[in-house]
């Protein structure tokens, strides 16, 4: 079986412009590589139609799986649903069953909330939308084919992202190894990391210099879906730190 791929598209002028740091990339990049969809692109874009729709219609093409993060809100810079419309050729309309149940939410609330015209613009789905129903808001983010597009807000993509989660079709799970060692420097070993990585081409294996309190140093992680290369890997990852002169700790290093 051919291994699915996966793309991730962040739109907000908010995220380029630094008023607001994104917190769903290594969310979405851990839980695809569990379920055995490596995340093979990122593009962050700013809240333009046509660069929107133009993202959208050339990423959909290229991976098996793409999902969008934010613009999909009540306010008139949240224009993530009508530019995936325009990009699939469909009308922008309101869902009936997702104002409905909108509806239903809002007048439970203590006290009541109306439905006013900013709210129903997040039950306005692309026709043929399939709904993505979460805990945390009645308001929905939606499916268009390979197109998955949830809200900026983490804790709401994280509640749609694994509402998604079983109908992906995924492949051989991605998984690591990671060894460190305080006082490893990377220009020490970078020609013996590099035969590594030549021995191993199918494994990603990376070095990851960090400064703690405690020491710093360099963490070398590989990651693939061949479980005995991994093993393998790491046993001539932690021969060439012990090479060096340091003992090789599993793991990543404590956090700062």
């Amino acid at each position: 079986m051919t291994q699915p791929t996966a793309a991730l598209i962040i739109i907000g002028n908010e995220v380029l412009s630094g008023r607001t740091q994104d917190a769903n990339l290594k969310f979405i990049a851990t839980r695809l590589g569990e379920l055995g969809i490596p995340l093979r692109e990122v593009r962050v874009i700013p809240d333009v139609p046509e660069t929107i729709i133009a993202t959208v219609n050339e990423i959909r093409a290229a991976f098996t799986y793409v999902f969008t993060t934010g613009g999909i809100g009540p306010t008139h810079d949240d224009i993530t649903s009508e530019c995936v419309a325009r990009a699939f050729g469909v009308p922008w309309e309101v869902h009936e069953p997702s104002r409905a149940i909108m509806e239903a939410d809002y007048a439970r609330r203590d006290p009541p909330v109306s439905m006013n015209a900013a709210r129903l613009r997040m039950a306005t789905l692309p026709r043929g939308a399939e709904p993505i129903l979460c805990s945390e808001t009645s308001a929905p983010g939606f499916r268009m084919e390979n197109v998955h597009v949830m809200a900026g807000v983490p804790r709401i993509m994280r509640s749609m992202f694994e509402v998604i989660a079983p109908t992906l079709q995924g492949g051989t799970p991605v998984k690591s190894r990671a060894l460190h060692a305080n006082g490893l420097l990377e220009g020490q070993i970078a020609e013996a990391l590099t035969a590594v990585q030549n021995r191993f081409p199918a494994l990603d294996i990376g070095s990851y210099p960090y400064y703690r309190a405690g020491g710093n140093g360099v963490a070398l992680v590989a990651k693939g879906t061949d479980e005995s290369a991994l093993e393998a890997a790491a046993a001539e990852i932690a021969a060439l730190i012990r090479a060096d002169g340091k003992e090789p700790v599993e793991g990543e290093p404590p956090a700062a």
